[in-house]
Order: C-alpha cells, then sequence, then structure tokens
C-alpha cells in the first residue's frame, strides 16, 4: 500500500509550465472575488442545498438568529438581540427592529414561526431537519418577540438555531419553492443578482443592518463557480483566473504556495472522516456488511495514519471513535483497529468470504484518499468498485438505501459537541445505516439532559458499542487547505464557516 500512496503523490497534477505561467489576477481591478468549489449548488434554498457548500450559501444570503463567532465559538446576538430560557423547555428570544429582507419586506417574529414550523415539518423534506425538529411549537407573543416550545430538553438548542437561516414568509409562500430556490431572498450581507453560466453571481446588500457580528461586504461582487475537477482549479488558481478555493489537496497546495501571488493557509477543522457501512442491512438485505466481522475488517484494512500523514497532511491525525476528538462527550477509550491486513483477511474468511467479495463504494471528495482505500481494501480481497458522484447524489443515494458502503465526512457544523455528528448518523435519522437500540438509548439520554456528566457517560456507551460493532469506521481528522490570491485578505475560520463578507483587497 505505501506504494500506491507513493504512487499518488508522484502524479503532477498541474504542469510545470501552468505553474511558472505570469498570473493574470483581475479581482481586484473588478472588484470581483470569484470562488471556486467542487461541489454544485442544486438549489439557492439553504434548506435544500446539503453540505459545507450550502452552509456557507446560508451564511452570505440569509441571516440566523444567533450568531457564532468563528475564532472563539462564543454565542453573539444577530437578528435576535438577547435570549433567556425560561423554563428547560422555553425559550424567549427578543429580535432586531430595521431588519429588512433584499426585496424590502420589514423581518418580524412571523418569518421566525414561519421558517422553523416549514422546517420541522416532516413533508417539506429539508435536508436537514434536525436543527428545528426539538421544537414542538413557536410561538409569537408580538411583532418582535418569539417563544420556542422545546418537545423535551434539548442541550444543543442553542447550536441548532445558529444553523437555522430565516426566510421571509409572505414571498416565499407567494412565489413559491421553486421560484425561491432560483432567485432567494434573506437578510444576509450578500443577494443573489442571476448566473453567468453555471456561475452564480452575488452582490453586496447595500442596506445590511449596521450593529450585529456580520457587517456590510467590502467586495461589491462574489461569483460561486463550480468546477468539479481539482486539476482545473489548481490551474486556475495558478494563472489568476480564480481568487478563492478550499479543500485543495496537500500536494498542489505546496505546488501553489511556491507562486508569489498565491497564498496557501492550512487550518484545523472540527471535520473528521469515516466509512458509514450497512450494518442493519437497508442497502443490502443479505450483503457482506451485515456481519461485523466483515466491518471490523474493513477497519483493520485501512491504514488510516498513513492517509492522514500523506494525503490528507497538515495536523490530519487518525481517529478511531465516531466523532472529533476535541468535541464534548467524545469518548477515546473505544476499540481500536490498528492497521492489520492479516487481520483483516483472518476476519473475512471467518466470516465465510475467503475469497473476499464485490462491492460499489461512493464518495465525493478527495479522490486520492478514495483510491488509497479502494487499495487497502483490495489488499485484503475486497474488490470495491468506486462511484464517485457529487455529495448531495451520495447522500441522496444512501438515504435511498442504494448505497451500502460510503467513504464520507462530517463538519458538525462547527458544533464541539458529539451530538453533532451521532444526531446525523444515528437515532434513526436517515443516514444512520445501523439502527441500534442500544446506540440509540444511550443518544437520547445524552441529548435529554442538561447534565454534563450524565450526557458524557450516556456518550461513552454510544461510542463504545458503535467502535465494538464496527458501525463505522473512523479515518482521520480533517484540516483544510485555503488557496487565495495575494490580493486578497480575510479571516481563515476555525469551523469551515468563510466569512467572505469580511475579505477585502490589499
Amino acid at each position: 500500500m505505501s506504494r500506491l500512496i507513493s504512487a499518488t503523490l508522484a502524479l503532477s497534477l498541474v504542469t510545470a509550465s501552468t505553474l511558472s505561467a505570469p498570473p493574470a489576477f483581475a479581482g481586484k481591478a473588478d472588484d470581483t472575488l470569484v470562488a471556486t468549489f467542487a461541489a454544485q449548488l442544486p438549489s439557492l434554498d439553504r434548506f435544500y442545498a446539503p453540505g459545507r457548500e450550502g452552509f456557507l450559501l446560508g451564511l452570505l444570503i440569509y441571516d440566523t438568529l444567533i450568531y457564532r463567532d468563528t475564532q472563539t465559538f462564543e454565542l453573539k446576538p444577530l437578528l435576535a438581540t438577547d435570549w433567556k430560557w425560561i423554563d428547560e423547555k422555553t425559550l424567549e428570544l427578543h429580535l432586531r427592529k430595521g431588519v429588512t429582507f433584499h426585496n424590502g419586506d420589514p423581518f418580524t417574529a412571523r418569518d421566525v414561526a414561519y421558517t422553523f414550523n416549514f422546517a420541522a415539518d416532516p413533508k417539506n423534506k429539508v435536508f436537514d431537519r434536525i436543527t428545528s425538529a426539538w421544537v414542538q411549537k413557536v410561538e409569537v407573543v408580538d411583532d418582535y418577540t418569539v417563544r420556542f416550545h422545546a418537545s423535551k430538553v434539548t442541550p444543543l438548542a442553542l447550536q441548532y438555531i445558529v444553523q437555522v437561516p430565516m426566510m421571509p414568509a409572505g414571498h416565499r409562500d407567494k412565489v413559491g419553492l421553486q421560484a425561491f430556490s432560483e432567485q432567494p431572498i434573506g437578510t444576509g450581507p450578500y443577494k443573489v443578482v442571476g448566473k453567468q453560466g453555471s456561475d452564480i453571481v452575488f452582490e453586496r446588500f447595500d442596506n445590511y443592518f449596521d450593529g450585529g457580528p456580520k457587517s456590510k461586504p467590502e467586495i461589491k461582487t462574489l461569483v460561486y463557480r463550480t468546477i468539479p475537477d481539482v486539476n482545473t482549479q489548481v490551474a486556475e488558481l495558478a494563472r489568476g483566473g480564480v481568487d478563492w478555493a478550499w479543500y485543495v489537496p496537500t500536494d498542489q497546495a505546496e505546488r501553489l504556495a511556491a507562486i508569489p501571488t498565491v497564498t496557501v493557509v492550512n487550518a484545523p477543522t472540527f471535520r473528521i472522516g469515516f466509512l458509514t457501512m450497512d450494518a442493519a442491512g437497508l442497502a443490502m438485505p443479505d450483503g457482506p456488511l451485515k456481519d461485523v466481522r466483515v466491518r471490523q475488517a474493513i477497519n483493520y484494512a485501512i491504514d488510516r495514519q498513513a492517509i492522514a500523514k500523506t494525503l490528507v497532511g497538515g495536523s490530519a491525525a487518525a481517529i478511531r471513535s465516531a466523532c472529533n476528538p476535541i468535541q464534548f462527550g467524545c469518548e477515546q477509550d473505544v476499540k481500536d483497529y490498528a492497521y492489520d491486513p492479516q487481520k483483516a483477511k483472518q476476519l473475512l474468511a471467518e466470516a465465510g468470504h475467503s475469497d473476499g467479495f464485490d462491492i460499489d463504494i461512493y464518495s465525493f471528495r478527495s479522490r486520492p484518499v478514495a483510491e488509497a482505500i479502494v487499495g487497502y481494501l483490495d489488499a485484503v480481497g475486497i474488490r470495491a468498485n468506486l462511484v464517485w458522484q457529487q455529495y448531495s447524489a451520495v447522500v441522496q443515494q444512501r438515504r435511498d438505501r442504494k448505497a451500502a458502503l460510503v467513504i464520507d465526512d462530517f463538519g458538525s457544523s462547527g458544533i464541539a459537541d458529539a451530538g453533532a455528528p451521532t444526531k446525523f448518523y444515528f437515532n434513526g435519522a436517515p443516514d444512520d445505516q445501523s439502527r441500534d437500540t442500544e446506540v440509540d438509548a444511550a443518544l437520547e439520554k445524552a441529548g435529554s439532559t442538561n447534565d454534563a456528566d450524565g450526557r458524557k457517560q450516556a456518550f461513552s456507551m454510544a461510542f463504545k458499542r458503535i467502535a465494538d460493532q464496527a458501525y463505522w469506521a473512523p479515518l482521520f481528522t480533517m484540516p483544510i487547505n485555503y488557496v487565495m490570491s495575494s490580493e486578497l485578505e480575510g479571516p481563515v475560520p476555525k469551523d469551515e464557516n468563510v466569512e467572505f463578507w469580511k475579505y477585502h483587497w490589499k
């Protein structure tokens, strides 16, 4: 396997001539920041735009009631000016006055009630219902006061509120979901002005309110450009065709760092990489992944430390639990699957697969990492066919019970609590492929009390069983490389929530 990784690193993804070509950064002259992403947004309606790219979209167009600082993680007032818990299940918030949506409509408590009721309703099939499902009812006290009545004690309630973008009730109902997904309206610092080919063009919202933790952008125009191929991204960065990118692989980032007109920053995140496996037989009722020995074999087969060090780079480190070690409640004293291909082969033979088996493995983020994992699995007899798709397509395949094995990653929306990943991948959630009642009971306990010690104990029980049963194959933490024009300056977040409105030209 070391030869496979060495071969991957040896690939020259950008030619020497491209790297030496004179860059032509035009962004500053046009006051237009062109940011490139691998994922194409399926919708501009935040509720139907999955992944971190969708989250960033939400930060640009929309505002939430509460803001979380990207450096300190402190919660600050945004559309809400203050909040207080009346009791363990009742939260009251006062709203900021004088805020308008991009079309001039005033923001009021009616929009808050509409937003949370819409997102919480299962029939609307929003991508992430978890952030609003805890709300039993939103009570409109007056135009600028709301009360959230929770269905149960919810320790992460404020963190969930941070993620829910406020939608304009009257306008959204009037134009319909399809029209809104193409021309959305929010209160955020940028507004959508249209498309140029596949580019999404945002423009500064000059009537953005003052006094909050977000601000009116310094740069007038922002362009979201989808470039799925990382080699093309790198070439565009090198020649100045785009001004900003992220998740640039370490070897390409090192090449780009040698160019004077490019700045590269490696930053830690809450994101972790892992494999989800169809332990419950949802996608393959008689499939091999139902056998715990097969799932354990997959864990033993992958050298996560080698991948973390060689392909992910930066501060990446191997993990053993289904959470980021820096998150509250992320139990580390769990079964550890050190790299042991012989043990993997032994377990496969015991499970009746001495000749291995064939299976599709889905992936979307880093092809070198995916190909390395495929190589490790092949070395023990698991012949994995790599299915490469966009993130939203991969998730939908899993939710439609068609993807049994997925190379996945999750950033927890920047939440420093183990309840973030577990709420998304266990507890009967749409992406839960284990359906384990013991795990669910422990996580339910952790998610319905404010007692810190009780939560830790419950999380510990859940993560130990997840590891024993090998429901996941945890891989590594995922720092990321930000690459931008050297004429561009802006803060690098600690939680991946890039704040483009704080960027400016030098």
